[in-house]
């Protein structure tokens, strides 16, 4: 019997020592296989060195000169900051809502994966969610990835990633990596991002709610969305604060405190001063991207620090739309945008038509519901009625062909029709609340509006620097992204003509020379056989005039015969050395600005008549530093060994000894500006174009009511209409044009269409500015002269000036002073100028 039961132990024990040897294999052989299959799906893993390394993608940030915020470039948009940066609250609510055990596993939570197994086996029976158990390490792991995948292999390759990182970065820097990383919507990567683009301010400014509200995000950014899902959100914010409490991060106090604000977002980037700006950070993208490629324009975290000042950029836009919206209206009304086909429910239908982007704020969309003989009703948005008066349609009239009109409006049905879906705005202050509508007196009136269809530009530019200001390329950039400033190549018309006096003057021409303003023909090279070019009032001729008078009128008869008398190798000269055109050709018309070029260029050359000749080259980039703040480019990059060296001081004895420290030299820059115009005669032509404002073509600029020079342009049937201005310390371009060439209509010149908008632009522009003259340089002497005859002026000659001279050239008592020149042609009748006239430009 005891021999059975020995027997029975043994082969008990044979049999158990085989299953344990061969639960031994197995085991073995399991995690060989577990170790080969981890060893495969990890094998193109980030090393140690890779982790320890990396860097997450940055968005690069544009500031204005005057430090404001512009424009974000991005694939991600994120704002990097380092740990010790990121206030406590902020670390501490994300690990309440996220991982409250961070500071404890190694990478893997145990505890929170065997959790996580036992709740999906129940969640997986009732159908519900299944949870997760990643921790923050792994989250960041999902980073190195670039997947959120959920597959067996992909979770093997995040715990991976998450044990390496633990062995290679301390808890803070997994943390920080967190926070910069984490994907919060609103196109926000990281706590900083998010912080700006939800609440428009900084991490250290946050307030607990908010912050508790961020730490709500991760979870599901859709689903927490702050107006789409209030209350969810604000329910999933109210849990993270008490988790909070649960962890002894805060007080039951300071939680209810949180819970009773309530959650308010704000749009950053938005309003007026970013969309002011569209035109000029298009071309800060653009420049960038070709200095430094496309990662790192868009994730190496670049720092631009560009020369805008957002309160002119605001200005110039406010008056290229102003001045092209008031010529739109000089040409008359195109009919509505839309049309309602029935009236049945008005409102909902009205709300359903796409809108035009970037109309002014105080438009609005309107149908048009009835007209009578005293305007049109009109429903809105609202629900509500207005009423557009008959008079505020007298513009309304139909357009004809070649920008002519046709008849006056004398009734709103042939103006309107009903269910025309059209733009107002008010007319007068509108009371909502209390204005009944149903008594048609009482109906807040309105007027017409409609978005031109003509176009321009507008630049602004420091002369002394070539720093652009204010860069306005079109009416609209999300209606157009071209931008004219850079990219419309156009015929300058007459505002090339003082680069061509600027030549005479160089050849010893004075202000006040003569040039004979009469019928002239030339030969006209190539196929065409005769030029004749023609003067703004076409068969009128004026006789001898000065150069003077031939800018301030704008003459083109004599600035041709001028061109003739001295060649057109100086005038071809000084157009290729200011940087008006790359190469330009040496025939008559181009005297008269027939060659093409762009208000960028146009407006760098104008710069020269006010900084005393120099070049500058016209530029939006100040600097720009990558992400640890290097400075890797800046625009002014001359050297400057003075500016740190301490400055001497006299001793009681005035001997010169070293200053002490802290005490610094005042730093003199190298000037490194090519001379293109001599200083003399880039003062003349600006006295001269002093003139253009007070006396000649650009009168509408006058109300400035400080001292400004400008000229007009305008080409060949009234396609292109220009204005350059300047003060002692901004140069400024104005051009107006169809994007297809046609004609602006009869009379719609540079001095009727530009110089409106330049004018409006530097009354703000120079509201606080000094009223300080035009430099004046060595070498000139100022002589008082008869303005229209350019003879020594006479005590009380009410038409003298001050014209600006070299030493010797000035006229003398008894001897006339000036240079006559004829050259070829017939005198043709001489009769007194008019007040004011412009330039046809170009070829007739």
């Amino acid at each position: 019997m005891g021999m059975n039961v020995f027997e029975r132990l043994k082969t008990l024990w044979f049999w158990a020592a085989r299953l344990f040897a061969l639960g031994a294999i197995l085991a073995v052989a399991g995690a060989i296989a577990i170790t080969i299959y981890v060893i495969r799906v990890s094998a193109d893993l980030p090393t140690y060195e890779a982790l320890q390394n990396y860097e997450p993608p940055v968005m690069s940030r544009v500031h204005a000169g005057d430090g404001n915020l512009i424009a974000e470039y991005a694939r991600e948009h994120r704002v990097f900051v380092p740990r010790a940066a990121i206030p406590d609250y902020v670390t501490q609510a994300f690990i309440s809502a996220e991982d409250k055990n961070f500071y404890i596993h190694n990478g893997l939570d145990v505890k929170g994966i065997m959790r996580a197994i036992l709740a999906n086996v129940k969640n997986k029976i009732q159908g519900r969610r299944l949870e997760g158990a990643s921790t923050l390490t792994q989250q960041v792991a999902e980073n190195f990835l670039l997947t959120t995948d959920q597959k067996f292999s992909a979770k093997v390759r995040k715990m991976v990633i998450a044990v390496r990182m633990e062995k290679v970065l301390s808890k803070d820097k997994i943390l920080e990596l967190y926070l910069n990383e984490i994907y919060l919507g609103n196109r926000s990567y990281g706590v900083a991002a998010a912080s700006l683009n939800y609440f428009g301010k900084p991490l250290d400014q946050l307030e607990l709610a908010e912050i508790a509200y961020l730490a709500a995000i991760p979870k599901g950014p859709a689903n927490y969305h702050p107006t789409r899902h209030k209350a969810r959100a604000v329910a999933r914010r109210n849990w993270v604060l008490g988790r909070m409490v649960a962890n002894e991060f805060i007080t039951d106090e300071m939680a209810q405190e949180a819970v009773a604000q309530d959650l308010i977002v704000t749009n950053r980037l938005s309003g007026a001063t970013y969309l002011a700006a569209e035109y000029f950070v298009e071309e800060v993208r653009r420049e960038v991207f070709t200095m430094y490629g496309e990662d790192q324009l868009y994730d190496g975290g670049l720092s631009i620090r560009t020369t805008l000042d957002t309160r002119l950029q605001l200005a110039a836009r406010m008056a290229l739309r102003k001045g092209l919206e008031e010529y739109d209206r000089r040409h008359g009304y195109r009919g509505a945008h839309a049309k309602l086909e029935t009236l049945d429910d008005w409102q909902t239908a009205l709300l359903d038509v796409p809108g035009i982007p970037d109309v002014d704020a105080h438009w609005s969309q309107a149908v048009v519901l009835a007209t009578d003989d005293a305007g049109a009703r009109i429903g809105l948005f609202s629900g509500k009625q207005g009423s557009v008066p008959l008079n505020a349609l007298e513009w309304a009239r139909k357009p004809a062909r070649e920008a002519k009109l046709g008849p006056k409006i004398k009734a709103a049905d042939e103006v309107f029709s009903v269910g025309d879906v059209i733009y107002v705005s008010p007319l007068i202050a509108e009371e909502d609340s209390k204005t009944s509508t149903d008594k048609p007196d009482q109906r807040p009136a309105f007027d017409l509006r409609q978005v031109p269809t003509v176009n321009g530009a507008i630049m602004a530019m420091d002369p002394h620097t070539g720093r652009v200001l204010a860069l306005v390329g079109g009416y609209s950039f999300q209606q157009s992204q071209f931008d004219r400033v850079m990219q419309a190549q156009r015929q300058i018309g007459s505002a090339f003509k003082p680069f061509v006096y600027s030549a005479a003057l160089d050849l010893n021409y004075t202000p006040v020379s003569l040039v004979l303003d009469a019928p002239f023909i030339a030969d006209g090279g190539g196929s065409t056989r005769f030029y004749k070019p023609g003067n703004y009032a076409e068969g009128r001729f004026y006789g001898l005039s000065t150069l003077r008078l031939g800018i301030e009128k704008s003459r083109n008869v004599m600035t041709v015969r001028l061109a003739q008398q001295m060649g057109m190798e100086p005038i071809v000269n000084i157009g290729e050395r200011t940087g008006i055109y790359d190469q330009l050709d040496p025939v008559l018309a181009m005297a008269l600005g027939a060659g093409e070029t762009t208000p960028w260029r146009l407006t760098g050359a104008y710069a020269s008549f006010v900084n005393g000749g120099k070049k500058v080259q016209p530029t939006i980039l100040d600097r720009v530093q990558d992400r640890n703040g290097k400075t890797i480019y800046r625009h002014d990059d001359r050297d400057c060994p003075a500016c740190n060296a301490p400055k001497p001081i006299e001793d009681e004895e005035g001997v010169l000894a070293p200053a002490p420290i802290g005490r610094l030299v005042e730093p003199r820059l190298p000037e490194n500006r090519p001379q293109v115009l001599d200083p003399v005669t880039a003062y003349q032509m600006t006295s001269m174009m002093e003139g253009v404002v007070q006396r000649g073509t650009g009168t509408r600029a006058r109300a400035i009511g400080k001292p400004v020079a400008g000229k007009s342009g305008t080409t060949n049937d009234y396609k292109d209409a220009w204005f350059m201005g300047m003060s002692p310390d901004l140069v400024v371009g104005v051009y107006v044009g169809f994007d297809n060439p046609a004609t602006l209509g009869n009379g719609e010149a540079g001095g009727s269409v530009g110089a409106p908008i330049f004018r409006d632009f530097m009354l703000e522009a120079l509201k606080d500015a000094p009223n300080a003259p035009f430099r004046i340089p060595q070498g000139v002497r100022l002589v008082r002269v008869n303005q229209r005859t350019g003879e020594l002026a006479r005590p009380g000659d009410a038409e003298s000036i001050l014209e600006a001279f070299r030493p010797g050239t000035e006229p003398q008592r008894g001897i006339q002073g000036v240079r006559l020149a004829i050259g070829k042609g017939r005198l043709g009748e001489v009769k007194k100028p008019p007040e004011e006239e412009e330039d046809l430009g170009g070829l007739y």
